[in-house]
């Protein structure tokens, strides 16, 4: 099998290829940087260096691939995050109809249900829309939770002020999380299987926690026991356009916390039975920590 893979060499994109070249397929990763591939096309890989905004490039690099890895990037300088992220889902979608590929997986997320209200989601699940709309394409989305790499962003919170929080959490419900490597386990099963037909909805966690319990295994693990503090919408959104971030970025967050408090993003969740990834919040508490010493 040939597979056509985005997200170049990252978190959940790596591992993926790496397992799909070690089942002995052959896999183009598309990525912007030939440097940043280096280390799968040393494994065999075929790099594909180009912008996936450019549609002609999308779709060379897409050609002979009996299966398809698709991952809306993120882009932190866009005016309208959405309407990019549009574009970049019907670029997609063209890619795979115009050489007529028939099985896609996409990374998608939790919340993707909404359809709007869930900020970054929003584009993930327009792309599960039009995915929705081809009969003749078989896919499967992956949703996966709240990402544990995530949680680095909130080490300078505890460094400087001593706590830990978001403008969500702070109840008793359970946030459902994800490593990145579990994740991309699911994905190369799915992928090196290709027996799905029609389209499917495949969530995945790795445990689930309250935001108190995160704050107290996350801040243990530095010796610096820390609460966890919920922050209002205002705080959080004047936070990031204080860091610099366009305004439809810090809004999507917003947004995406605000659901996450409300309950919206994780309610369907509850409804399914997730495939359980393997890595325990414990033990990413050490990788937490390690890059907590060394920031």
């Amino acid at each position: 099998m040939h597979y056509a893979i985005t997200g170049g060499a990252g978190h959940i994109s790596k591992p993926l290829v790496q397992q799909l070249l070690a089942a002995g397929h052959t896999v183009t990763v598309l990525g912007r940087s030939e440097a940043n591939l280096a280390p799968l096309t040393s494994l065999g890989a075929t790099a594909a260096i180009g912008s996936v905004e450019d549609e002609t490039f999308v779709t060379k690099a897409l050609a002979g691939a009996d299966a398809v890895y698709l991952m809306i990037p993120p882009k932190w300088d866009v005016q309208d995050w959405y309407k990019w992220q549009q574009q970049i889902a019907q670029l997609y979608v063209n890619a795979v109809k115009a050489h007529q590929i028939k099985k896609v997986v996409v990374l998608s997320s939790i919340g993707a249900h909404m359809r709007r209200g869930a900020g970054p989601i929003d584009g993930v699940a327009y792309l599960e829309t039009l995915l929705d709309a081809e009969t003749d394409i078989d896919a499967v989305y992956l949703r996966p939770s709240y990402f544990y790499y995530n949680l680095f962003s909130m080490i300078p919170l505890l460094k400087n002020a001593g706590i830990l929080g978001g403008n969500f959490g702070g109840s008793d419900e359970k946030m459902v999380l994800v490593d990145t490597n579990d994740i991309a386990d699911v994905a190369a099963a799915t992928l090196l299987d290709l027996s799905f037909s029609g389209k499917r909805v495949q969530y995945i966690s790795s445990s689930e926690h309250t935001t108190a319990e995160i704050a107290e295994v996350l801040s243990q693990a530095v010796g610096k026991p820390a609460p966890w503090v919920a922050f209002s919408d205002e705080q959080t959104e004047q936070a990031m356009l204080g860091m610099g971030l366009p305004a439809t970025i810090a809004q999507g967050y917003t947004q995406l916390g605000k659901s996450l408090r409300q309950g919206l993003i994780q309610a369907d969740y509850w409804q399914h039975t997730p495939t359980r990834g393997k890595v325990t919040l414990a033990a990413f508490a050490q990788a937490w920590a390690a890059a907590y010493q060394q920031g």
